[in-house]
């Protein structure tokens, strides 16, 4: 497997999945059920996974594969991976808010190398290329064919007036306590990994993310990110958040344009 051979099979992978995931969000009625974990999960969800995780196994046989709807693939470990988040912000889509996500990611020696991050409700979409830069495509969104694309890179941040991006279904006093440690121009909420993308954009300059998250929700917007000049870090030391850890929970970490002079804990 080479990034040029990945790169167009994630990225038309994730927008095949998306139209699935638009066909049900746009219907009248889905089902909503609950996992052992008290998560939600939708048939888009699985309709999504489904499609995936057919193409990237059909595509690339001999790569572990790693995927939030298959409890399964939870107990493998390796040191590279494919890994795949279908539907990330299943709230947003549930009260159909429009922040949610198609995320597939190549981890490699605990590191996030190439991903995608398709926001088909808000047509963005940002993957890295295979020299590993990220950009933000515009445009059809032809599974066959990628369109126009710009170059992303994260600001240089202004640490007298940063711009801050947090969870919009997961923001509480902690979060909003490291957020008071900064100087800030303006904050924003948003869902999912699209957070990820907006730091990497330069919308935002930091984000701080102190609850629960899993790799795979992680994993390629942390890779378009890097792609982009941006870091992830553990909140607690501020070391490199690494991937493929047991169980695949992440801790608490700070995504963030180089530039921003980051806070302790």
């Amino acid at each position: 497997m080479t990034y040029e051979d990945l790169v167009p099979v994630i990225r038309k992978l994730a927008i095949e999945a998306g139209a699935k995931i638009m066909e049900i969000y746009n219907s009248d009625d889905f089902d909503v059920k609950v996992k052992s974990d008290d998560s939600p999960v939708t048939e888009a969800d699985e309709a999504a996974d489904a499609l995936i995780s057919a193409g990237l196994r059909a595509a690339f046989p001999g790569v572990m594969l790693v995927t939030e709807e298959q409890a399964a693939s939870h107990k493998e470990r390796g040191d590279t991976f494919l890994i795949v988040d279908p539907l990330d912000g299943t709230k947003e889509f549930i009260h159909r808010r429009g922040d949610f996500t198609v995320n597939i990611a190549l981890v490699e020696n605990g590191v996030p190398t190439r991903g995608v991050v398709y926001a088909p409700a808000r047509q963005r979409m940002f993957f890295t290329l295979a020299d590993g830069s990220a950009v933000e495509e515009t445009g059809s969104f032809d599974p066959e064919t990628i369109g126009a694309t710009r170059v992303i890179r994260v600001a240089d941040s202004d640490n007298s007036a940063l711009m801050v991006v947090a969870s919009k279904s997961h923001r509480d006093q902690a979060t909003d306590d490291y957020i008071g440690k900064y100087n800030v121009k303006d904050s924003k909420s948003a869902g999912s990994s699209l957070k990820f993308c907006l730091v990497a954009t330069g919308e935002a300059d930091i984000y701080p993310r102190v609850g629960r998250t899993m790799e795979w929700d992680t994993a390629a917007g942390h890779a378009v990110l890097a792609g982009a000049g941006g870091k992830v870090v553990r909140f607690d030391d501020h070391s490199l958040l690494k991937y493929g850890k047991e169980g695949y929970a992440n801790p608490f970490f700070i995504a963030y344009a180089p530039a921003v002079e980051l806070k302790e804990a």
